[in-house]
């Protein structure tokens, strides 16, 4: 089953919308055309003839077709703002993802009773100008372009996500060289050399992690093998949400995975409501693991938590969180987080015409930032996806979110060539093992787990 509109509504509650438009952008310049006299029967027409859409129909269009509207104002949504034009009978929503992305419909109501705008339907797309209508978040995933001559187009699609479920018109049609199925197959890999330590035995086989994240799909092909335990708090009865896939999926993946032989202890939380409660849920998620693995057999102890979060540093009662860490790492685990206050991290692009293993085939997705930041691969990859047991996406641009279980799953790695290890080394040993690009710092697999033999090695010749 698809869950399109779920993924959406995730989207826009843990990403945020754009920055508050302006009072003149909301209304914008009245419409040349009167309203009609029946504004709610064109509103039901031009949902049942496709002109309303979802994620398709703009404000500006809407306004083409319905005439000015009668009020035109902002209204909370999450962590972002919805844009409401309000007819006599008729109300329209509309939202837009990423920071200056484009405003699209997601909800038409008339007489209080809501369209079929298509919201629960594989979305069609009507010509090539929708196309620069879709967010560079989810892109065409889950999209029907069968309808389109795509062979012009390849700059436009080389900016947008994709699925296993997009829907591609005949190869004739295609731009010439563009393989959606080859980029999610080759997308697969983890780079950098991982999959040559995974031949060699490395692989995180007998290494625990916890996730904290958004309720997961647990079915998936790609990890369901991997998730010994499961606990959603504070978010029992949520469906599963888009986040927790491809998180669970760089971890521990039997494709794209870093450590693919690893466990999971998945925490399944509900981030969007934590929001406003700042560091102490996560704190006493932290002590909770902590003090649960003190129970555990030393086979199925935790040795590396994930959260794929950065605000802890920035919330009033950051202490909190900090002393659940060093609490942790006390115990011996690990807490990778995206919080620049304890790892500087850059998020890293793959150039898809060259070697995924070389160091020099990543460029910095942000052109900002501090160059000793170490850079982790997170766009032009392909993960799991939410939306079923068997479905795929490929990330054009990945998020901080995709490098903090890329790190976790390294340090798996380490914990398996060397359970004695402390917390506390490894974020260093990323740093000093680091490739040094033109880039910057691109984490380096391959020199990590060498640096781990050899301080393994050290400490057994001390003893």
């Amino acid at each position: 089953m698809r869950r399109l509109s779920t993924c959406y509504m995730v989207s826009i509650t843990m990403l945020g919308w754009a920055v508050a438009i302006s009072q003149a952008d909301q209304v914008g310049a009245p419409a040349a055309a009167s309203q009609p006299a029946n504004v709610a029967e064109t509103a039901r027409a031009a949902a049942k003839s496709g002109e309303l859409c979802f994620r398709l129909t703009t404000p500006a269009e809407l306004k083409a077709l319905l005439g000015p509207p009668a009020k035109a104002h902002e209204e909370n949504d999450g962590n972002g703002k919805a844009l409401i034009l309000e007819y006599p009978g008729v109300r329209a929503i509309f939202g837009r993802f990423g920071e200056g992305g484009p405003y699209c419909l997601f909800r038409v109501l008339v007489e209080n009773v809501p369209l079929d705008i298509g919201m629960e339907r594989t979305l069609t797309l009507r010509r090539v100008d929708d196309l620069a209508k879709l967010d560079a978040f989810s892109g065409v995933a889950n999209i029907s372009l069968v309808k389109l001559d795509l062979r012009e187009q390849l700059a436009k699609l080389s900016r947008l996500p994709f699925d296993n479920q997009t829907q591609w018109p005949p190869n004739d049609k295609m731009p010439k060289g563009f393989e959606p199925a080859k980029l999610l197959q080759d997308g697969t890999n983890p780079g950098l050399g991982v999959r040559k330590l995974h031949e060699q035995g490395i692989d995180g086989r007998g290494v625990n992690i916890a996730i904290i994240d958004q309720p997961l799909l647990r079915d998936h092909r790609e990890y369901k093998d991997r998730v010994v335990a499961y606990e959603a708090i504070d978010a029992e009865g949520v469906p599963p949400q888009m986040h927790g896939s491809p998180v669970t999926s760089i971890a521990v993946g039997k494709t794209c995975g870093i450590a693919p032989a690893a466990s999971v202890h998945y925490y399944a939380a509900p981030m969007w409501k934590w929001w406003n409660e700042h560091c102490k849920p996560y704190s006493a998620l932290l002590d909770r693991i902590v003090e649960r693995n003190r129970d555990l057999p030393a086979g199925q102890k935790v040795r590396v938590v994930s959260i794929s979060l950065g605000a802890f540093s920035e919330w009033p009662d950051h202490e909190l969180w900090a002393k659940a860490v060093k609490h942790a790492a006390a115990e011996g685990i690990l807490v990778v987080s995206c919080d620049s206050a304890d790892l500087r991290i850059a998020i890293l692009k793959r150039n898809l015409a060259k070697d995924p293993d070389t160091p020099e085939s990543y460029a910095r997705q942000l052109f900002f930032g501090p160059r000793d930041a170490l850079g982790v691969p997170a766009g032009n990859r392909a993960t799991a996806y939410f939306a079923g047991s068997d479905d795929y996406i490929f990330w054009r641009d990945g998020g901080m979110s995709w490098t903090v279980p890329y790190l976790a799953g390294l340090a798996a790695l380490a914990y398996q060539v060397d359970p004695d290890l402390k917390p506390q080394a490894v974020p260093d040993l990323w740093t000093k093992t680091a490739s040094r690009t033109a880039a910057g710092l691109v984490v380096n697999p391959t020199a990590f787990i060498a640096a781990v033999r050899k301080t393994a090695a050290a400490a057994k010749t001390a003893k």
